[in-house]
């Protein structure tokens, strides 16, 4: 490890700040050191325990590893390069986390910020064993990992294992290979479903049907840097990460080893169940530092099963333009707590309009599940299949609803977008210039357009600009400057803290809720 790396400066303060901390609560604890009032204050609380488990971990995974690893299997990809898709020259891709150069949509960023390997600037790729591959070759190699889900051949991986792939070979555990053909893929979980070319009956692993929780033993199985099947240990470190690689987002994070190469391969639990699909790894170096993401099991099963049933993946549409509740949205409508998804804009012929959803809604629930912001509104619908009758809980003025409503299928590559305004900095004017939009060219016959922003006030903090339109101010339509004014005026009056506006910048429509100054103290 390069020590002049701030990284590694970083990741060597942090381990010698926990020993500090671990130093400092040895002597606190021998010499009866507390804090607080006084001792038997700090006696009088109860102590933080964990209940006894019979066991805290299996003796060996010996039994479990023998039981799955026959399923697993390596997947090594002929892939077509950008050369012979556009005419040019392109460079080759390399193994498997290694990043090859033609990622799907918004993992080529996710690659950077993660530390992967990345296409070198000098006409060829390097591999991780060192090789570049020459400029204009027209094929290159991809490898990862995959498991048999069935027992006639269906093998689950990376999209990014596949993407591109002329042909697929597969290396099962007993050194036996075979062809495969790609049945389908889906990009924004970053995953395949693969099926076997030569009849037979393979052996095969299940889906779990329940979520592991944080601190489970898992057990990772893959082909790490091509060298054929292996097997490593950890816990699950977390749940519901969020790394920015898709719109779906919903990492289960393991700490068993997970290196290049073992992308597409399964995590199990300890009963020998699929918990997730090794996707991407968390590495300054490239190299395993106890951090991976996996695709969890429900997410892989549904993903899968579309994919078999359709050759595609459908999903859930409700027509919706979403975004976060804000403490100052949330004062706004009288919700007592920032969770929900805000609607700023229901989609013309849709469901949600069908439904009676209207703009400024808060959607907190669907089918009685709480939906804690946009993200989860956005995975929970995507996971129902369209057609399927869904209720939607929401508050509307104040009051919590329910309706009813039919999911429709999400047209072409829409997802939701959830859109967030800067933070309202308090004490400032809003500093907003406005015209009727119908005297404005171009500007429509609805609202009240922001001619000018003062860049120091609080409208600019929001991120409202010149062109933006005024819909609705305090839930009512406005299409003169004196409404603004007058419904401004009218919430003061009320006691509010901020005042919401329904903004229409270009195609999308957003809220804003603007604060009111804080009067000034004179003395």
């Amino acid at each position: 490890m390069n020590e002049s790396h701030p990284k590694s400066r970083r990741l060597r303060a942090s381990l010698l700040a926990g020993v500090c901390a671990l130093g400092v609560v040895g002597f606190g604890a021998s010499q009866n050191v507390f804090f607080g009032d006084s001792a038997a204050h700090a006696q009088s609380a109860p102590a933080v325990t964990a209940p006894l488990a019979p066991q805290a971990g299996p003796a060996s995974f010996a039994d479990v590893a023998e039981q799955v690893r026959k399923a697993v299997v390596s997947v090594k990809v002929k892939v077509e390069t950008a050369a012979d898709r556009s005419g040019g020259v392109a460079d080759d891709n390399s193994d498997d986390n290694g990043a090859p150069q033609n990622l799907p949509p918004g993992m080529e960023e996710f690659f950077k910020r993660f530390g992967m390997p990345m296409p070198n600037g000098n006409g060829g790729q390097r591999s991780p064993f060192g090789q570049n591959t020459p400029r204009g070759h027209q094929y290159g190699m991809a490898q990862g990992s995959g498991f048999f889900i069935t027992p006639d051949g269906y093998v689950v991986t990376n999209n990014h294992v596949v993407d591109h792939a002329v042909e697929v070979t597969l290396t099962m555990d007993d050194g036996r290979t075979v062809d495969a053909k790609v049945v389908g893929t889906d990009p924004k979980t970053d995953l395949a479903l693969l099926k076997v070319k030569q009849a037979g009956d393979y052996p095969f692993v299940k889906f779990a049907q329940a979520s592991p929780r944080v601190g489970d033993w898992v057990i990772a199985v893959g082909n790490p840097f091509g060298l054929g099947g292996t097997v490593t240990a950890g816990i699950v470190s977390a749940r519901g990460r969020d790394i920015g690689a898709g719109p779906y987002d919903d990492f289960m994070q393991i700490d068993a080893a997970v290196n290049r190469g073992n992308s597409g391969g399964p995590t199990f639990n300890a009963a020998g169940e699929v918990v997730g699909v090794n996707t991407a790894i968390y590495s300054p170096s490239g190299g395993n530092v106890g951090i991976a993401f996996a695709i969890p099991a429900s997410t892989a099963e549904s993903v899968i099963e579309s994919i078999k049933d359709t050759g595609k993946v459908t999903r859930g549409y409700i027509g919706v333009q979403i975004q976060p509740v804000t403490r100052e949205i949330a004062d706004s409508l009288g919700l007592k707590e920032t969770k929900g998804a805000l609607v700023a804009e229901v989609a013309k012929d849709g469901p949600a309009l069908d439904a009676g959803i209207k703009a400024g809604d808060t959607i907190v629930s669907v089918d009685g599940k709480p939906v804690q912001g946009p993200k989860e509104l956005s995975r929970e619908i995507a996971t129902l299949k369209p057609g399927s009758a869904v209720k939607v809980g929401l508050v509307r003025d104040g009051r919590e609803e329910t309706l009813s409503l039919k999911l429709g299928a999400l047209p072409g590559d829409k997802t939701a977008k959830a859109e967030t305004g800067a933070d309202t900095q308090e004490g400032v004017s809003f500093g907003l210039a406005l015209a009727p939009a119908k005297s404005v060219k171009g500007a429509g016959q609805q609202g009240v357009v922001v001619t000018q922003v003062d860049p120091e006030g609080a409208a600019a903090d929001q991120g409202i600009k010149a062109g933006d339109v005024i819909l609705e101010i305090g839930g009512k339509a406005v299409t003169e400057p004196t409404q603004v004014k007058q419904a401004l005026a009218d919430a003061r009056k009320e006691g509010k803290k901020a005042v919401l506006m329904r903004l229409k910048s270009g195609e999308q429509s957003r809220f804003v809720a603007l604060a009111f100054p804080k009067a000034e103290s004179r003395g």
